[in-house]
């Protein structure tokens, strides 16, 4: 379960923000890869939050209220299918973790990334292995960006009704590769993946 024990260890060599970042729809066929960043209160914690994917959509929804609140510092960022297709997955990850920790309203002096070295960011941290498991400042981020990509993915889903994304989030479910079977892909599928490719 997530706990603090990461952040405080950087707090007590002299940081005063840690920020816990995640990303959601890496995987999608559809969409944009949406980056969270939080940082929370040393204070003011809520222990019950956790990794997103650990949440029912309702819980998720109930402890994004709660970070909205009580964090200091959250931002969301990112990177549209048009710019996955043309500098890759891993590329737009990283710009849209990017977008997420500039457009905090706290600059953080230490950010803890779920798996992913932080060497394309203008600040110091680390990249925690299975973070969104272990750190409460990942876990919170990994919330708050699902919340928005699915929200996002529900509204497209009007748009779209054949790709049924209310229910995939956009994500490679048997009747979303039916639809691109059947269906001309749309401005939003993810032309470079080959799921999108061989359809």
């Amino acid at each position: 379960m997530a706990d603090f024990s990461l952040e405080r260890e950087q707090l007590d060599r002299g940081c005063r923000f840690v920020c816990g970042v995640d990303e959601v729809g890496r995987g999608a066929l559809f969409g944009p890869v949406v980056a969270g960043a939080v940082i929370l209160d040393p204070l003011n914690l809520d222990f019950r939050i956790r990794d997103s994917k650990r949440l029912t959509p309702r819980r998720r929804l109930e402890l994004a209220a709660v970070i909205y609140a009580i964090a200091p510092a959250w931002s969301i960022g990112w990177c549209w299918n048009d710019t996955i297709d043309r500098i890759n997955i891993l590329e737009a990850t990283r710009v849209a973790m990017a977008r997420a920790v500039a457009g905090l309203q706290i600059p953080p002096d230490y950010v803890l990334i779920d798996g992913m070295r932080p060497d394309f960011l203008p600040v110091r941290g680390a990249g925690i292995l299975r973070g969104d498991d272990c750190s409460l400042s990942i876990a919170a981020a990994s919330i708050i960006a699902k919340v928005f990509r699915d929200d996002l993915m529900v509204q497209m889903g009007g748009w779209f009704p054949e790709y049924e994304l209310s229910a995939n989030k956009g994500y490679p479910s048997a009747r979303h590769i039916l639809a691109l079977q059947n269906h001309a892909t749309t401005p939003f599928h993810r032309r470079s993946f080959r799921k999108v490719q061989w359809q």
